[in-house]
């Protein structure tokens, strides 16, 4: 392709500038639109390949460059576009002028880099991790040659998802004979050594190499034999980067080797946590200044230093009569992205202007920041009254200091709103989210993602709360919105779609149900990729759809595919994994297959002990789903045994009352009805009516079921009378209802 000088039709490739494992780059020249770029061409995918084979990597190619070119932030390097030709995949990104960590390096003879330079380039790759992290992607290969830093201080990460194509397209990774992937060994992960699962903590581990090597002017286990350092990463505990340069800040010191822990809970919960660390190692305002290097490496003179928040801001023109005399120097602000002072795209002419507040103190406003934070760490342990009450603190103090339209305070405020639903609080929960949309919409607009944010879950609460004809109008306003703002195929748009497609599903229209689910399952494949997890929730709920349709032989197939599909993505023991498995077994017990569903909830029983214990609600639940087969099977001494056990764990773990816990009891009385225990069964049907009565109320469809049951009990034992007085009743309350 080098020979022909010009990709596409428009790319004129002008000078090699690079070549690597993965390719060649070039200096080439934009035609179409008049600017430099540089043109990454990917190895080809081989002729030995199957021709199949080569079109599911080329699609997958296609699919994850568009992710990648998705990413928007000062400190990743932009992709403008990709393509094929003549069989070599290429990408198309920004011209960087400027020199990577390594060449820095080198530079500078392998002396480490000023303390100031280290800080700025940890701060900043921190940020631009956090971002590309919370957008789902991780590098996977993080290294100094990836990190550029450009003549005006900027530092980018090159090459952000394009790892991750690689190894997909499978000319990275090799592996050696013993199964270890070879990628950079100088900066891989324990997890990525040893072939396990990798998330964002990889990459944090990767920069603390990084910033090991820049920061003493080696990598933490410099040794020749690549085996050696593999074990190193894996089993021996670096030695301090301070016991190599006395200057080192102890904070510094304390923070890379965080982020060299063996084990990925150990390291720094994410890239936000690394960055208020590093911002918070150093006082305010007294930090020295890094120091700057043209592409040639020779130092520039710098400006004064801006705050912290407006980093990635661009500058607007200047006003006329503006007076340079009037501006003063603003200290950096630790609070990293919270500004105290905010802007919204449009002023609002048919009211006051809001009076003005003195803009608090950046540290008041990063341990705002810290807490809030917290709060959402105990919500991912599922912690959620501690997480509430920590964001009604933070949300009642940034009310104070900012206002209650500042996004910080509608953020908190969002927070609550979802902690509240989760602690089946939904009436309350339902407010909170109408009055953060309320304020977004007035701060930012109808249309900005955020205020629709909100929207989408008033309407999922308005489901909660079984108002489901009022959920699926804001469903539909949300998705028009999405779609005419952010596209179609838009993954928040897609999002929209699944949740409007389950709520149609309880509104009773299940053939639009499943309609919208395999339209958006669909969708999310080509966009997300077949194996995305969510995609496969999609998949799930389509499903599920078809068993509600009683087409139990597609569920059944579908949701195979999706355990299968689950496996190779989120590993065997993922909860998500599971519950597909779960589902597989329903669909055998619905079509028949008792013998199949029973062998399979014993092996399901057994990985749900083994990953969450014996008393685990999922635990039970498959236990459930046995004694129920046991039962199909004809085996009810067995099945009233096990049925008898889950209801005693379901009861001291989750409560007399508990929905779970009188499923259980039902399933009692069914055996002992079954056993010709008609007596017996009449006593459990009836504790189970009447706990459902005191807790769902008389009319409730599962208390009305309940009260057939002890009719039909009633029958077997031939009291006829009593029979028809409670079928009566029952009829009664249903035409209420």
């Amino acid at each position: 392709m080098g020979d022909t000088r010009l990709i596409h039709g428009r790319y004129r490739l002008l000078e090699l500038i690079g070549r690597g494992g993965m390719g060649e780059v070039w200096r080439a020249h934009d035609e179409s639109l008049g600017r430099r770029v540089a043109v990454k061409c990917l190895k080809p995918l081989g002729m030995q390949r199957e021709e199949t084979r080569s079109g599911v990597l080329r699609e997958r190619f296609r699919r994850e460059a568009r992710v990648a070119a998705a990413l928007q932030h000062r400190g990743v390097t932009v992709i403008h576009d990709f393509g094929e030709e003549d069989g070599v995949l290429y990408l198309v990104m920004e011209l960087l002028e400027g020199r990577n960590l390594s060449q820095l390096l080198e530079g500078n003879k392998h002396h480490p880099l000023p303390v100031p330079e280290v800080l700025d380039i940890a701060e900043q790759v921190a940020a631009a991790l956090a971002y590309c992290h919370e957008q789902g992607i991780v590098h996977r290969d993080l290294k100094p040659a990836n990190i550029m830093r450009l003549a005006d201080g900027t530092v980018k990460i090159c090459d952000f998802g394009i790892a991750r194509l690689g190894h997909d397209i499978g000319f990275t990774a090799r592996l050696t004979g013993t199964g270890i992937a070879m990628g950079t060994p100088h900066y891989m992960s324990p997890e990525q050594i040893g072939g396990g699962p990798v998330d964002h903590r990889s990459d944090l581990y990767s920069l603390g190499c990084v910033l090991y090597e820049i920061a003493t002017g080696a990598p933490p286990f410099d040794l020749d034999d690549a085996w050696a350092v593999l074990v190193g990463h894996r089993d021996t505990p670096p030695r301090p980067p301070g016991s190599h340069r006395p200057d080192l800040p102890e904070f510094l010191d304390r923070v890379v080797l965080d982020l060299l822990a063996k084990t990925p809970e150990e390291r720094p919960a994410d890239a936000r946590d690394l960055a208020r660390r590093l911002a918070a190692g150093h006082p305010a305002g007294h930090r020295p200044e890094p120091v700057l290097h043209t592409a040639a490496g020779q130092p520039v003179p710098r400006a004064p230093r801006l705050p912290s928040w407006t980093r990635g801001m661009t500058t607007g023109h200047k006003a006329a009569a503006a007076s340079t005399s009037t501006l003063k120097a603003t200290p950096p602000d630790p609070s990293a992205g919270l500004t105290g002072a905010w802007t919204t795209s449009e002023v609002r002419r048919d009211r006051p202007p809001a009076p003005e507040r003195p803009t608090p103190p950046p540290e008041l406003l990063g341990a705002l920041t810290g807490r809030h934070n917290a709060g959402l760490g105990l919500a991912r342990l599922g912690r959620w009254e501690d997480a509430g009450e920590v964001h009604r603190g933070v949300a009642a103090e940034r009310e104070h200091l900012l206002g209650p339209d500042h996004p910080d305070t509608l953020a908190s405020r969002f927070e609550i709103g979802f902690t509240l639903s989760r602690t089946g609080r939904a009436a309350d929960a339902l407010r909170e989210f109408g009055r953060v949309a309320d304020g977004r919409e007035r701060t930012m607009g109808a249309d900005h993602p955020e205020t629709l944010a909100a929207r989408q879950e008033t309407a999922y609460v308005l489901g909660q709360l079984g108002r489901h004809f009022e959920a699926h109008q804001v469903y539909s306003a949300v998705l028009a919105a999405r779609a005419r703002t952010m596209g179609a195929d838009h993954p928040d748009t897609l999002r929209c779609r699944h949740n409007l497609a389950f709520n149609l599903g309880r509104l009773g229209r299940l053939e639009d149900s499943y309609r919208m689910a395999h339209e958006v399952a669909e969708a999310r494949a080509r966009v997300l990729g077949p194996d995305h997890p969510d995609t496969l929730v999609t998949r799930y709920e389509v499903a599920y759809a078809l068993g509600q349709l009683g087409n139990w032989t597609e569920a059944l197939r579908t949701y195979r595919e999706v355990a299968a599909a689950r496996t190779r993505a989120l590993g065997a023991d993922h909860p998500d994994t599971l519950a597909a498995r779960y589902e597989v077994g329903i669909s055998l017990g619905r079509l028949g297959r008792s013998t199949e569903a029973l062998e399979l909830y014993r092996s399901l029983v057994d990985d749900r002990t083994r990953v969450h214990g014996p008393n685990h609600p999922e635990t039970l639940r498959a236990r459930h789903g046995l004694g129920v087969n046991l039962g199909r099977l004809g085996r009810w001494e067995e099945a009233l045994a096990e049925a008898r056990d889950v209801c005693a764990i379901r009861e001291r773990v989750l409560g007399h009352d508990h929905p779970d816990t009188l499923v259980s009891r039902r399933e009692v009385a069914v055996g002992l009805g079954w056993l010709g225990r008609w007596a017996d069964a009449l006593t459990v049907y009836r504790q189970v009516a009447e706990a459902r009565e005191r807790v769902l109320g008389a009319d409730h469809p599962d208390a009305l079921a309940s009260r057939g049951d002890e009719a039909q009990c009633l029958e077997q034992l031939g009291r006829g009378r009593e029979a028809v007085e409670i079928y009566r009743r029952v009829a009664a309350l249903r035409r209420r209802a």
